[in-house]
């Protein structure tokens, strides 16, 4: 058993906000291992910083979360794995089969199919679109969005 933790769900883990709580709650009810790409590491980068730039959090608050993140990373909280070539081969048969109904996105769809190719078991977000394009994927969306 696997999970794939969205940088929706990720970035309240680590910059705190309105889900903060959730996010912990949900890690915790998680199987590990919690899988980790590039992509998802920069768009949780990204995230963060955008936090900042929004005058969420500050400066030092996402250095110290990006500084956590970093840590869980090299002492294996996430299994780090590139992301496979076939991720896009899968990226776009969700897009010909979804994307129309669905109305999702492009980053989405390449997260879920990352956790596709990956064998994830359970696909953790905060962002509905991309859950339903989970669930139809075939994917256990655990996280109850509000």
């Amino acid at each position: 058993m696997s999970s794939y933790l969205d940088s929706s769900l990720l970035t309240s883990l680590y910059a705190p906000d309105a889900h903060s709580a959730a996010a912990r709650e949900y890690l915790l009810q998680a199987t590990g291992p919690f899988l980790s790409t590039p992509f998802g590491e920069a768009e949780l980068t990204n995230a963060i910083e955008l936090r900042v730039f929004r005058r969420e959090i500050t400066a030092a608050q996402a250095q110290a979360a990006l500084e956590r993140l970093a840590t869980h990373i090299a002492t294996g909280v996430f299994q780090a794995t590139p992301m496979p070539a076939a991720t896009y081969d899968v990226a776009r048969q969700l897009s010909r089969r979804h994307t129309a109904t669905l109305g999702t996105r492009t980053l989405d769809t390449l997260h879920v199919a990352a956790a596709i190719v990956l064998h994830a078991d359970s696909f953790y977000t905060f962002d509905r679109a991309q859950a339903r394009l989970a669930r139809a994927s075939g994917l256990a969306t655990p996280v109850r969005i509000r």
